[in-house]
């Protein structure tokens, strides 16, 4: 199956410019909806939802700031990014007083935005996440009860997992068929992203592989440089 792309709304008054960055945005794998202007932006993000908004300050009819506000009484969530043309403290504070999560002075570095669009989007998957109420769970043949952290299979004598193999898990589980980001796992679980860590979370996901061994159809994947991802057919 794959993967739904992430939505990102960038209004951009100056045509060029804002073509260039949604063709960059979209040969990067997310779909971008472009606005022209401030009242523009506004209807579309009233008829869809984004897991992003890239929003110019300078613009006509109605500026970032305005149009940052309107969006924020729609959804309080929604991360917003500034691009501006001044380097100004006052727009910078303004910008974060109206709920900006990032702000870039133009001209930037792509690569950059490309950087912060993931940053922000790990830490809103991790808030998420967080807020997760759900402990039971169906993995293949397995039942895995996070609130107990009994595994089991075909209703046979349960795992008791330990702490840590049981946070590991039910990320991997809210994540069923979907990329789960090794710096989630490691921030969340180990508190700390760093080689040690990240070796021993190593030890943690084979440990996890042997428990689920018995169901053919159950698989922890390895995304090389991104994550793991637990694939039930």
């Amino acid at each position: 199956m794959e993967e739904q792309k992430k939505k990102i709304l960038l209004v951009e008054d100056d045509p060029n410019f804002g073509t260039v960055l949604k063709d960059y945005l979209m040969m990067n794998d997310y779909d971008v909806v472009h606005a022209k202007n401030g009242m523009e932006g506004f209807e579309k993000f009233k008829k869809d939802d984004f897991d992003l908004c890239i929003l110019d300050v300078m613009m006509p009819y109605k500026d970032g700031f305005t149009l940052a506000k309107e969006i924020r009484d729609k959804n309080a969530d929604v991360p917003i990014v500034f691009l501006t043309a001044k380097a100004m403290k006052e727009d910078v504070l303004k910008g974060y007083k109206v709920g900006a999560d990032d702000y870039l002075n133009k001209p930037f570095d792509s690569e950059v935005l490309l950087m912060k669009i993931k940053a922000i989007m790990q830490r809103k998957a991790t808030e998420t996440i967080a807020d997760s109420k759900q402990f039971e769970f169906k993995i293949g043949n397995f039942d895995l009860n996070s609130k107990l952290r009994f595994l089991r299979y075909k209703g046979g004598e349960p795992i008791k997992l330990s702490p840590k193999e049981n946070e590991l898990l039910r990320l991997l589980a809210l994540h069923e068929n979907d990329l789960m980001p090794r710096e989630l796992a490691l921030t969340k679980i180990w508190r700390d992203d760093n080689y040690f860590t990240s070796r021993s979370m190593d030890v943690y996901i084979a440990k996890l592989r042997k428990y689920l061994k018995p169901d053919e159809k159950v698989e922890i994947l390895n995304i090389h440089g991104e994550g793991f991802r637990l694939v039930t057919n």
